[in-house]
């Protein structure tokens, strides 16, 4: 069984709410020393072949990914596919039901934008957006930033966009029955996203972990770009609790914007079981690739 020291499994292209183009990103992934690879855009799959080729020509190992969105306890979760078959029917359709609601959520978060003296937002957005299918509370900040509303992103979802604030539109995503589904069927692992980040009590975390692992999921990020030193420790003793694989990933979207670029992660803890074991059969390793 192959060990990476270096695998970054959550990142986002032009394809969703990230940046850059996929190769773009696989060789800014390679140049940090990626080994293991995964391109994980927001409910959607059209991303796919061009990472794993461009995971090809830099040499890298490559595994397809997802990053589903999820109505759990009334909070936004998300869940990262890994390894599926990313022609997989059901997934896709999933994908296309998951995105569905965007557009017009979009139109009703510009329209309180509006109301508090910003006008033109959801037309400033599409200006960031390469799928108009995915245009995201992302594209608004971007756009809230460059209007000059506010100096950076961080800035942004302090004031806007989140609950109780301007521009927040709530949105019924996938259930977590229904990802986890999606991803098993297609051949793929299912794992926890940076669970740090979502709001939840500790009997709705629990709650979260428990429904994840009954419905088949394997796996929960513990070092991720999010998380503090402290966090990991926290969600390195949550994999182990729930029996569940630990993965890896910074989350990257921006070299403007993010915090911790590809591949510039602390390792994951000794005494876990990496997701890659879980999915050794489906890496696509660059041997393989060739042809």
């Amino acid at each position: 069984m192959t060990s990476y020291s270096n695998a970054d499994l959550h990142c986002h292209s032009v394809v969703s709410d990230g940046t850059l183009e996929p190769e773009a990103l696989a060789a800014r992934a390679k140049a940090n020393g990626v080994e293991l690879w995964a391109l994980t855009d927001h409910d959607e799959v059209g991303g796919q072949q061009r990472a794993a080729a461009a995971a090809r020509a830099q040499g890298m190992a490559y595994l397809t990914g997802a990053e589903i969105s999820v109505t759990f306890a009334g909070t936004t979760v998300h869940i990262v596919g890994l390894g599926f078959d990313a022609q997989d029917e059901r997934l896709v359709q999933g994908l296309a039901r998951t995105r569905g609601g965007r557009g017009e959520r979009a139109q009703e978060m510009a329209e309180q934008l509006a109301k508090v003296g910003i006008p033109g937002a959801y037309e400033g957005a599409l200006h960031y957006v390469g799928n108009p299918e995915l245009i995201s509370r992302t594209h608004f900040a971007r756009y809230l930033v460059e209007a000059g509303v506010c100096k950076d992103t961080s800035e942004v979802f302090r004031k806007f966009l989140i609950e109780g604030k301007p521009g927040f539109v709530p949105h019924r995503w996938a259930s977590l029955g229904d990802a986890v589904r999606w991803i098993r069927d297609a051949g793929g692992v299912a794992v926890i996203a940076h669970p740090a980040r979502y709001r939840l009590s500790a009997n709705e975390e629990f709650a979260l972990f428990s429904e994840f692992r009954q419905h088949g999921g394997q796996g929960v990020e513990v070092v991720t770009g999010s998380h503090s030193a402290a966090e990991a420790v926290s969600y390195a003793a949550m994999a182990q609790e729930f029996g569940l694989a630990a993965s890896r990933g910074s989350d990257f979207h921006s070299p403007d914007e993010s915090h911790t670029d590809l591949g510039m992660l602390p390792p994951l803890p000794g005494h876990l079981t990496p997701v890659w074991d879980l999915l050794a059969e489906r890496i696509q390793h660059p041997a393989a690739l060739k042809g």
